[in-house]
This record gives C-alpha cells, sequence and structure tokens, in this order.
C-alpha cells in the first residue's frame, strides 16, 4: 500500500481453520521482522502444526525457518508459479485493502499502524462474519469450536 509517496508492507499470520489474525507486522521496509515479528507473536499464543506460505525471501530466511522449526512446525510452501495454493493469504490481503486501505487515507505510518491495527484486531477478528465459518465471526467461531472440544 502506498502511504504518501511511501510504500508500507504488511505481513499477516492467519489460523486457516479459524480465520483469526494470529500476528500481523506493519513497515516502511522489507525486511525480516517484518514476517519474524508476526511470527514470534502467534507462537506465544497458538503453535500451529503447519505453517504454510509463499516462497518470499523473508519466509525462507534461516532466522524464519529455525523459529518454525524451534517451535516444532511443519513447512509447506506454494509451488513455484501456483498463487492459488496461498489464496486464504490473497483473500485476506484483498479483504484489507477494500475494506480498510482503499477506504482511508493515513497521516504518517503511525497512524497506518494504528488504523490498520484496529480493523485487524477490532474488525476482521471481532466484527466480521465469514461465509466459510457459518457467518461466525473468528473470535465467535473459535470460542463455539473451543467448547465443542472440551
Amino acid at each position: 500500500m502506498r502511504l504518501k509517496g511511501h510504500f508500507v508492507y504488511v505481513s499477516v499470520l492467519m489460523d486457516v481453520f479459524t480465520r483469526m489474525i494470529r500476528g500481523w507486522q506493519l513497515s516502511r521496509h522489507l525486511t525480516q521482522p517484518l514476517t519474524l515479528k508476526p511470527l514470534q507473536h502467534a507462537g506465544r499464543q497458538n503453535v500451529p502444526e503447519i505453517h504454510h506460505s509463499d516462497r518470499g525471501v523473508q519466509s525462507l530466511s534461516s532466522d524464519y525457518i529455525s523459529t518454525l522449526t524451534d517451535y516444532g512446525i511443519e513447512i509447506s510452501l506454494v509451488h513455484r508459479g501456483c498463487p492459488w495454493e496461498n489464496g486464504y493469504a490473497e483473500r485476506l490481503i484483498r479483504t484489507l485493502k477494500e475494506e480498510e486501505v482503499h477506504l482511508n487515507d493515513y497521516d504518517d505510518i503511525a497512524d497506518a499502524h494504528t488504523r490498520i491495527g484496529h480493523f485487524i484486531e477490532q474488525v476482521y477478528n471481532q466484527k466480521r462474519p465469514h461465509s466459510a465459518l457459518g457467518y461466525l465471526t473468528p473470535i465467535e467461531f473459535e470460542q463455539k469450536t473451543c467448547l465443542n472440544y472440551n
């Protein structure tokens, strides 16, 4: 996305089962912390069995791979030239752009961080129903699913 003449990058980690965003990061730079910080944040909450991502250099870095390995997470990557294999992430980014980014102007990176964070944490996770979840929000679906396992 663009922020008054600057590019801003976003990295998100989504739990595909619940559609919950487990970690995210916004940065002006396409560097390792952009992807590593969301992974570390997500790992403190819920450690998945499998991590699926594109073949971006950040997702293939030794720090990122060693963090996945330290958590005991199986690594899954899309095949070259098969973007449909990362459809969940592509759809999430489209939703973020359509429902937040393209509707707003941000004063600076701090403003973008605050407002995009609000969208992810308060709107996407808690208020936005998903047809794939029986029109429940990710938080509602997660709570209902967890109750069914107890």
